[in-house]
């Protein structure tokens, strides 16, 4: 696959030092726990980057709730991470896909082509039996080149546009019962944004792996490659499976949209689609 890297690939790429590893575990019910997971043991050579801290900015009135962080701070950050523009890089979380594959559209949006996301994560790396750490890496300091590539963002504006039009695709990620309203466990409204389709972030995955391109285009078998396509969820982070696979399967005009359903339910004034 043309964004995922098995295990094995990378074991055998762990002393090469143009390769640097992230890792991005991290738990919505304890925002603590990816950090800890980290100090007692990860992949040799890891760096730590937390979904809260470092993948995300402040949580204002709008924007949702893991807005997009200040792009200088954390070109710093993976400056001091010995993170380059010349550098493979690789990101895992515990198997989610979700955490990880966050970091990866992150440094997409950067302008940073050689970014990777670990098939299985931490947990079929330890299934391998493959090694672990708990020895904190220190790297020198690189400069990392921004190129945004603003074409990888939906904005607020281009989502409520694209509502009142209806002239691209929106995709909302969640499983179908918070699309459909009948559970939200996070946000203060439940329903999905008017239009949008249903297709669980979930579905392209299996036992913590990416199912094969040919498998994604089929569960994107109803979609026009053409058209545009603007994917979303929550808060921004479990679209972007979906957002990586609809690459997979070779569509090109894909958006996320960072804000999210909690973006679109802070102003009033938006409708809200749900069965109930």
């Amino acid at each position: 696959m043309k964004y995922v890297k098995d295990s094995e690939w990378l074991l055998n790429h762990l002393n090469d030092r143009n390769v640097r590893i992230v890792d991005c575990r991290f738990s919505l019910a304890d925002s603590q726990m990816g950090n800890i997971n980290y100090l007692e043991s990860h992949l040799p050579g890891a760096v730590y980057f937390d979904l809260e801290k470092d993948l995300s900015g402040t949580v204002v009135d709008h924007g949702g709730r893991h807005p997009l962080p200040d792009v200088d701070v954390l070109v710093s950050k993976l400056e001091k991470a010995g993170i380059s523009q010349e550098m493979t890089v690789i990101a895992y979380d515990n198997g989610e896909g979700a955490f990880a594959a966050r970091f990866w559209w992150m440094l997409q949006y950067l302008g940073h082509d050689n970014v990777y996301v670990l098939d299985g994560g931490f947990k079929n790396w330890l299934d391998e039996d493959f090694p672990v750490t708990a020895d904190i890496p220190t790297f020198k300091r690189e400069d990392f080149r921004v190129g945004l590539r603003s074409e990888l963002l939906a904005t607020y504006e281009e989502v409520k546009d694209t509502v009142a039009k209806q002239n691209k695709v929106l995709i909302d990620s969640r499983e179908a019962k918070r699309y459909l309203g009948l559970e939200e466990p996070i946000d203060k409204k439940a329903g999905h944004i008017p239009s949008a389709l249903n297709k669980p972030w979930m579905e392209g995955l299996s036992g913590g792996c990416y199912l094969p391109a040919s498998k994604q285009l089929q569960r994107f078998s109803d979609l026009d490659s053409n058209q545009p396509i603007i994917v979303y969820c929550g808060s921004g982070v479990t679209a972007v499976p979906n957002f990586l696979a609809l690459k997979e399967a070779g569509f090109e005009k894909v958006k996320l949209y960072i804000g999210s359903f909690s973006d679109w339910i802070s102003y009033e004034e938006n409708k809200i689609e749900s069965s109930s």
